[in-house]
């Protein structure tokens, strides 16, 4: 059985189409934002990793929103853009088509909600109203293109039946994929199935369309749920990178992709995704947003392919498929290696750069290869990671104060005492501030150099290999008038680390967009 798709032509049914929202959905959670410089580099990462349609945003959210989905659309050929819209605001539709209009494929992602809940206390509407805006929501949005998605908001809280006319309404008038999400991830994998085989079975024109998953991970089952929406007949996956989203996040798609691949004997399904460029892609998404994964999150976390048992190492030693089900390359790990020395020049660290998938400015490369050679001095070794971390933190894109100098007197017999260089729009500032230990006296130093209102909300550290040697990788995450920001440095040195993502995140503070965003958005 195959489908004939305004985008995608014919499909076969062993094609899974991938749907990445981390630019929407992704980006709604707190301290996620993105300006848009940052959404056009993970547009353009996405489209190299080989996803079918990127949902660029909500374009009638804010001007901002409107621009960025603009400039990807402008800027991307090879997939499908998506902007979001809701069923019944005539604006949105209008402002989702306009935006969307530069892509070489594009669509219009409208919602409304279905669920009783949701109908009464938040839509304060009728039943009848609703599929009345179902209907004149995905008419209005095929004026602009012939790929129309319509979602069912809180689907798997929809009474069955109303579900049953919601979807035949959409389909009806234009719809060419049907979502059905779970929008507070309380869905169990069997009611997900469940849903898509009722749907596909008691819909008429069910045949004609493709189905799609959108599933929360509140309960911790996202990914779960999604597979189980897979065997039910659900052939497009709407996910995020490292499961960024809303409250718990959305399925993640690299876990999602590489189940696929390792499980055939159970999901025997096709897609585009290139993945030895996930790693690379989570890694790119961590340093924009300065949320690193867990380290044993799978696929993408450092530990996902660590083994520390010796039964286990031993195992591993006489045959890796004792204890690993894929192999670390095949989604972009390579063991860290001394790669460049204190005596490396600038041609071969660029070399390596671009070996590790960089492609950056020559005065971002110079600034990172002053550090390089400063590390090199500090190290015994240094590993890919270690030149992956002072990179990332050398390529950031929003820096009205960057880090000069830090000098710091600090023991057990008298307060620490940090002098502080900040350049701060070109024009670089001091200060000499006392504290309760260096990182107190650091973190007041920048206050005084930059007064601002923000608070600390979070500060930890780690470190980007081992030894005693090793770089400290630092996340500080800042608060300031309810919006949460986080920043990311490294360093061999923990305090410079700190102060470093302190500044990260005062400069994503300073660039964060003033969001004006409708009331009701779909999760």
């Amino acid at each position: 059985m195959s489908i004939d798709h305004p985008s995608f032509g014919r499909i076969s049914e062993d094609r899974v189409i991938i749907f990445d929202t981390t630019l929407r959905d992704g980006e709604q959670s707190p301290g996620f934002s993105m300006n848009l410089d940052e959404k056009l580099r993970m547009a353009r990462a996405l489209e190299a990793l080989g996803v079918d349609i990127i949902e660029a945003g909500f374009p009638v959210a804010s001007p901002g929103d409107f621009e960025s989905v603009k400039r990807i659309a402008e800027t991307v050929s090879d997939v499908v853009v998506c902007g979001l819209a809701r069923s019944g605001g005539r604006k949105d539709i209008e402002a989702a088509g306009e935006a969307i209009a530069p892509a070489r494929r594009r669509r219009i992602h409208n919602f409304i909600s279905t669920s009783p809940l949701h109908m009464k206390y938040k839509l304060r509407m009728e039943p009848e109203t609703v599929l009345e805006l179902i209907a004149s929501g995905n008419q209005a949005a095929r004026r602009y293109t012939d790929d129309v998605e319509w979602s069912a908001e809180d689907g798997s809280r929809t009474e069955p039946d109303f579900l049953c006319r919601c979807v035949e309404a959409a389909i009806r008038n234009g719809a060419t994929t049907i979502n059905i999400p779970d929008t507070v991830g309380y869905a169990t994998p069997e009611e997900m199935r469940a849903i898509f085989v009722m749907l596909r079975e008691r819909v008429p024109g069910a045949e004609k369309v493709i189905f799609s998953a959108h599933n929360h991970n509140d309960l911790g089952l996202a990914v779960a749920n999604t597979l189980a929406s897979v065997e039910g007949g659900a052939r497009q996956i709407e996910c995020t990178v490292n499961g960024i989203g809303e409250r718990a996040g959305n399925a993640a798609l690299e876990e999602i992709v590489m189940a696929i691949r390792t499980r055939r004997d159970r999901y025997p399904f096709d897609d585009g995704i290139d993945t030895p460029k996930l790693l690379g892609v989570s890694r790119m998404l961590a340093m924009i947003t300065g949320f690193d994964v867990q380290p044993n999150k799978a696929i993408v976390g450092r530990n996902a392919f660590a083994h520390e048992s010796g039964i286990h190492q031993d195992g591993v030693l006489k045959n890796a498929l004792t204890y690993e089900i894929m192999t670390p390359e095949s989604v972009g790990w390579t063991k860290s290696s001394l790669v460049l020395g204190k005596h490396s020049g600038r041609a071969a660290f660029r070399d390596k750069l671009a070996a590790m998938g960089y492609a950056l400015e020559e005065s971002v490369v110079q600034q990172a290869f002053e550090r390089f050679k400063v590390l090199a001095d500090h190290k015994k070794t240094v590993f890919d990671d270690d030149i992956r971390a002072l990179v990332d933190d050398e390529s950031r894109d929003h820096e009205r104060v960057r880090f000069v100098s830090l000098d710091l007197i600090a023991g057990s017999k008298r307060p620490a005492e940090a002098t502080l260089e900040l350049a701060v729009d070109g024009v670089t500032r001091a200060a000499t501030v006392e504290g309760n230990g260096p990182v107190d006296a650091a973190f007041r130093a920048i206050q005084a150099v930059f007064p601002h209102e923000a608070t600390l909300a979070l500060f930890t550290i780690g470190a980007v290999t081992e030894g005693t040697d090793a770089q400290a990788r630092t996340t500080v995450r800042l608060e300031e008038g309810g919006k949460l920001v986080d920043g990311q440095g490294a360093d061999a040195d923990t305090v410079v680390s700190a102060v470093r993502a302190y500044v990260h995140a005062l400069n994503k503070l300073l660039v964060k967009r003033v969001r004006s965003e409708p009331e009701a958005l779909i999760a």
